[in-house]
C-alpha cells in the first residue's frame, strides 16, 4: 500500500480537509438529485457549491470550525451582496455541524435557533437540515 513520503504544510493541510468537505457536501446533494456546479474560483463571490433544480440556483458556502460546544460563536464570511443561500459548518473536532440559512449580523452561535444541526457522517439528517433551510 502506498505511504506519503513527505510531510504536508500546515496552511495546504488546512485547504485539504475544507475542500474535502465541500466535495462531501456536493456529494450528498447530488444524491439527492441536485444538479451541483463546483466555481472554479470562490473569492469573489463566496460560493463553494452552486446547485440547481433545474428552474432555480443557489448558493451555498461550507465552512469548518474547531468548537468547543454548541454556544461557539461563527464569523459571517461573505458580503449580504453575494446573496449565499445557505451556510454549512462542520465542527472538525467533532461529529456534528449545522445547515443555517444565510444570516446578516456579524456572527452568531452554531446553536442559533435558525441553525439546523446534523450528524456529520449522515447524509440522511445532513438533507434533512438543508431541505427544513427556508427557501430565500
Amino acid at each position: 500500500m502506498p505511504t506519503r513520503q513527505n510531510q504536508t504544510a500546515t496552511g495546504t493541510r488546512q485547504a485539504m480537509k475544507n475542500t474535502a468537505h465541500e466535495s462531501i457536501v456536493k456529494g450528498w446533494l447530488m444524491q439527492d438529485e441536485w444538479q451541483v456546479f463546483s466555481p472554479e474560483l470562490d473569492h469573489a463571490h463566496q460560493t463553494d457549491v452552486l446547485i440547481s433544480d433545474g428552474c432555480k440556483y443557489y448558493r451555498i458556502q461550507v465552512k469548518t470550525v474547531a468548537a468547543k460546544s454548541k454556544d461557539h460563536i461563527v464569523q459571517k464570511m461573505w458580503k449580504d451582496e453575494n446573496h449565499i443561500d445557505a451556510v454549512v459548518y462542520f465542527v472538525r473536532n467533532s461529529c456534528w455541524g449545522v445547515v443555517a440559512p444565510a444570516f446578516t449580523e456579524k456572527k452568531r452561535p452554531l446553536d442559533h435557533p435558525e441553525h439546523i444541526r446534523f450528524n456529520s457522517f449522515s447524509p440522511k439528517e445532513f438533507l434533512s437540515a438543508f431541505h427544513s433551510i427556508p427557501n430565500s
